[in-house]
């Protein structure tokens, strides 16, 4: 079929005749609709819990992700990869950089602190459908945990969460929101930090320009405590290639989300990637309300992230076998 678009004499033609384009594109195209929150919950439940490892998916996605973001050099900043005097082009925010001087390059790691390729990681995502999942177990069986923004990790969760942590993200607004911006007091950041035991601390400090003053906070007040926990500050040249790659493969956010970053460098660094608590809908597997957390119902702000758009990406990896996305309450015999 062949197209043919005359240019309009008038703005009202001219809106007409992009609205005609944009028509015949989802006719001719009609794939490219997002499928209903229970047409995705439907096909979950046909596939049911069947899935294969495939170990030239693993191997290509491994690639891919290589040569598109390098998260193995470029997920943190280090002295190696950043030295005195670099530019850093702020990747959420146009036209925003700052230089690299000695107020802030002595805070890097000197190299990049992972021995790669990981064995088994697994993602922790913070949805409802973790709720009385009984997951725990099996999660602290993995070699390499990573969490997103700073989970609760108490008792009465941990048989759905489990324990261990080897990376948790740290948004600096959950800082500004629950630390008051560490402008007061820093000891019950300090202390709510000890759930995550000997882990790494992953902050967006030169993402958006509010963000850098409680990173670098964040980064002084663990480490004046003499706390074992370092906190790298995640390269934004990582961060804008990861979001290039999924936009380029079908998400349509302003803002990919966090555990779809952390997603990213799984794959680039893990033999195996499992995933948990990745389920953005308000329903589980029998239909049931759900939480939007499965420590809280707070949902986030609308039109900011992509979730269901993410999962459908998450998804077909699990279907090619290259990761696997764990959406219902883990067997008894794993736990």
């Amino acid at each position: 079929m062949v197209l043919t678009l005359r240019y309009p004499k008038s703005k009202l033609s001219a809106w007409a005749a992009l609205c005609a384009l944009v028509l015949c594109w989802f006719y001719i195209f009609p794939g490219y609709r997002l499928p209903t929150d229970e047409q995705i919950i439907t096909e979950v439940l046909q596939l049911g819990s069947a899935w294969k490892k495939n170990e030239t998916g693993i191997r290509l996605y491994r690639k891919l992700m290589n040569g598109c973001c390098n998260p193995q050099k470029t997920f943190a900043l280090t002295r190696e990869n950043t030295p005195l005097g670099t530019v850093l082009w702020y990747d959420g925010e146009l036209f925003y950089f700052r230089t690299v001087r000695n107020d802030t390059y002595p805070l890097f790691p000197q190299e990049p602190l992972l021995k790669t390729p990981l064995k088994r990681c697994a993602v922790i995502g913070n949805a409802g459908i973790l709720k009385d999942s009984g997951c725990g177990r099996v999660i602290n069986r993995a070699d390499f945990i990573m969490r997103c923004n700073l989970p609760p990790l108490s008792t009465e969760y941990s048989k759905d969460v489990g324990t261990r942590t080897h990376l948790v993200t740290a948004n600096p607004s959950i800082i500004e929101k629950r630390f008051e911006n560490l402008m007061w007091s820093r000891k019950a950041f300090v202390d709510s930090m000890r759930v995550y035991g000997h882990s790494y601390i992953y902050m967006p400090a030169f993402s958006m320009r509010p963000g850098t003053a409680p990173s670098l906070r964040a980064y002084h007040a663990l480490a004046d405590a003499g706390s074992d926990q370092k906190v790298l500050f995640a390269g934004p040249d990582f961060l804008r290639d990861v979001e290039r790659f999924w936009k380029g493969r079908g998400v349509h956010a302003r803002r990919l989300s966090t555990g779809l970053f952390i997603v990213s460098l799984a794959l680039g660094l893990c033999e195996d990637v499992d995933l948990y608590g990745f389920w953005p809908f308000s329903v589980d597997l029998h239909r049931r309300p759900i939480s939007h957390h499965y420590y809280d119902n707070h949902p986030p702000n609308s039109g900011f992230h992509a979730m269901p758009e993410e999962f459908l990406r998450l998804w077909d990896l699990h279907k090619s076998g290259t990761l696997r996305v764990h959406v219902g309450r883990c067997p008894k015999e794993a736990d």
